[in-house]
C-alpha cells in the first residue's frame, strides 16, 4: 500500500517495467516484471510487497533526489 502511494507521488519518474530508457523509471516488480510469480516465490528472490525498483537516468541528480524525497514524504 505504502508503494502504491509512493509510486504514485512521484512526479518525475515515468512508471514502467521497461528499464534502459535515458529517463529515470521507478516500477513496482511484484505487480509488474515478477506478476506471474506467487507471493512465495517473490519472497524467495527478495521481492516484498513494496519493493520499488529504480533505473536511474540521465536528469540531474538533485531532481532524481528532490523527487524520490517528496514522494517518501507522501507514502507514509
Amino acid at each position: 500500500e505504502r508503494g502504491v502511494r509512493f509510486l504514485n507521488s512521484l512526479k518525475m519518474h515515468s512508471l514502467t517495467a521497461n528499464l534502459g530508457d535515458t529517463r529515470s523509471i521507478a516500477t513496482h516488480p511484484a505487480s509488474t516484471t515478477h506478476s506471474k510469480l506467487t507471493s512465495e516465490e517473490q519472497l524467495a528472490i527478495g521481492i516484498t510487497p513494496g519493493f520499488i525498483r529504480f533505473s536511474v537516468g540521465l536528469e540531474h541528480k538533485e531532481d532524481i533526489i528532490e523527487d524520490i524525497d517528496q514522494a517518501l514524504s507522501k507514502s507514509k
